[in-house]
């Protein structure tokens, strides 16, 4: 590719077009004879200051927002992050042919897991793009980041489309969006699942949140496509207007959804029996999920399976064949016919909903595992610990993810806040996450309910720099063996 193609927004010097590309990055460390490097600001300090180490390695051109002495040809944009996104896009041409991104502070992995399970069912090529990795149509797992980078997304896109994949749900963080990595992406929808306290360690506040979700809607989604949204959220007014705002078509879901009408929900202890209405017909479904965030997550994914040209009632009918995302209310075992579920649940809202979805299976108490990750938001760890003191009997404090802090001060900071908190809970604390897991199944007796929430389908805690392999999953799955008896 030449330089003038990658680079197709920028006014550059008619010498300059005809100079041949062999790759682009803006990590110093990837640049390779032929690459064009981005010195992207804040990217690892600022990204002029690696131009010699990328020259070294074989650069032959820079993009930057500023002019710098640099010994190589520099082309100055204005946004150097959305420049890396759209060129990325055009070295990595190929992208499946339809594409569905989801936003929100909860659910975008489960939305994109159903969706892809809901299009697979109607004949599609999918895959899913997320948290957990990228998922085809195989079940095959690979990756780990909610939005990649540009570079990394796009290659990514040109691989799927390469292999036939024609239809991609893609979580959409809003950090990802915030820092461009979704330009270039051509959407074919976007939904919006809900809006609560998360990333203020990334965001100046809620409004700074907000607005970088809300991009993807006001900017990303071409006016004319369908964006859905939970109209039972507490942000589908502000949402809607947004929406409606950009040329964009609206699709609500549940009980007060316009798009998809939820006119009854019957909770069962692992499933909820729902009536539809879409379109005018009515639908009964059983969806094969408990809990009334799962049943929201549900409807999204068939909002964006119908906004992409599903027949609704095919759609529909393929809710009775969902499971259930690695590490969300997932069922882990039992002892004494007590039920133990990971959850991925790691900020305020979330851990509220997952123990008052689980609230009802418990004849006796409620049990919860958690901490709070280290290096990020301190403000969201007294209000778990208030959370999870009214909402269940027992509960066992740990570490999860200290990174560089110290794991006793995050753990004290959830303390105060349980202790602090108007419930009757009783609060332990126990640091490392294996004896606390031991802990919380030993406990359990007949009608008891075990959630271990905040690491989810994650294998690894990460310790200062290192990352220690652990897995919830294998803990659990140790303790229900040791206490079998």
């Amino acid at each position: 590719m030449k330089l003038g193609e990658l680079l197709a927004d920028a006014a550059l010097d008619a010498g300059l077009c005809d100079l041949g590309i062999a790759g682009l990055s803006a990590d110093s460390r990837q640049i390779r004879e032929g690459f064009v490097f981005f010195a992207i600001p804040g990217f690892a300090g600022d990204g002029l200051s690696f131009v010699a180490d990328a020259k070294a390695r074989g650069a032959v051109a820079v993009v930057a927002p500023r002019e710098a002495q640099c010994g190589l040809p520099l082309i100055v944009v204005p946004d150097v992050r959305a420049a890396l996104a759209h060129a990325a896009a055009r070295f990595y041409p190929r992208q499946p042919e339809t594409i569905a991104a989801v936003t929100g502070t909860s659910g975008k992995t489960s939305v994109v897991a159903f969706l892809r399970q809901i299009w697979l069912q109607l004949g599609a090529r999918s895959a899913s793009l997320g948290t957990v990795g990228v998922v085809d149509d195989t079940g095959a797992h690979y990756g780990s980041l909610t939005t990649p980078g540009p570079v990394e997304l796009h290659r990514t896109l040109d691989e799927l489309a390469g292999r036939g994949v024609t239809h991609l749900a893609m979580e959409a963080s809003s950090l990802g969006i915030d820092q461009r990595r979704l330009d270039g992406v051509r959407l074919t929808a976007a939904a919006f699942t809900n809006f609560s306290r998360d990333h203020l360690d990334h965001h100046r506040d809620m409004e700074d949140y907000f607005a970088a979700k809300a991009r993807l809607f006001d900017t990303l989604l071409e006016p004319g496509r369908t964006a859905v949204y939970d109209a039972d959220s507490d942000a589908a007014s502000r949402i809607r207007a947004i929406i409606e705002a950009t040329g964009l078509k609206a699709f609500g879901v549940g009980a007060n959804g316009d798009g998809i009408t939820l006119l009854e929900a019957d909770q069962r202890a692992f499933s909820t029996g729902l009536r539809l209405r879409c379109a005018g017909v009515d639908y009964s479904v059983e969806l094969p999920l408990a809990g009334a965030f799962q049943t929201a997550n549900a409807l999204v994914a068939a909002g964006l399976a119908i906004a992409c040209g599903g027949a609704p009632a095919r759609v529909l009918a393929a809710l009775e064949k969902l499971q259930g995302a690695p590490g969300r209310l997932e069922l882990a075992g039992k002892r004494l016919d007590a039920p133990v579920f990971i959850d991925y649940a790691h900020k305020p809202d979330a851990l509220e909903k997952v123990l008052a979805t689980v609230r009802p299976l418990a004849k006796g108490r409620v049990i919860v595992v958690f901490g709070c990750g280290g290096d990020r938001d301190r403000g969201k760890r007294p209000l778990m610990g208030g959370i999870a003191a009214r909402k269940a009997d027992v509960v066992i404090v740990t570490d999860d993810n200290p990174r560089s802090e110290d794991a006793a001060s995050i753990r004290a900071a959830i303390l105060a806040g349980a202790e602090s908190a108007q419930g009757a809970a009783t609060v332990e604390e126990i640091g490392d996450r294996r004896e606390a897991i031991f802990a919380g199944v030993a406990q359990l007796r007949a009608g008891d309910v075990l959630v271990v929430a905040g690491k989810g389908h994650e294998t690894g805690q990460i310790v200062g720099q290192v990352t220690i392999p652990f897995s919830d999953h294998a803990t659990v799955k140790a303790a229900l063996q040791e206490y079998a008896s």
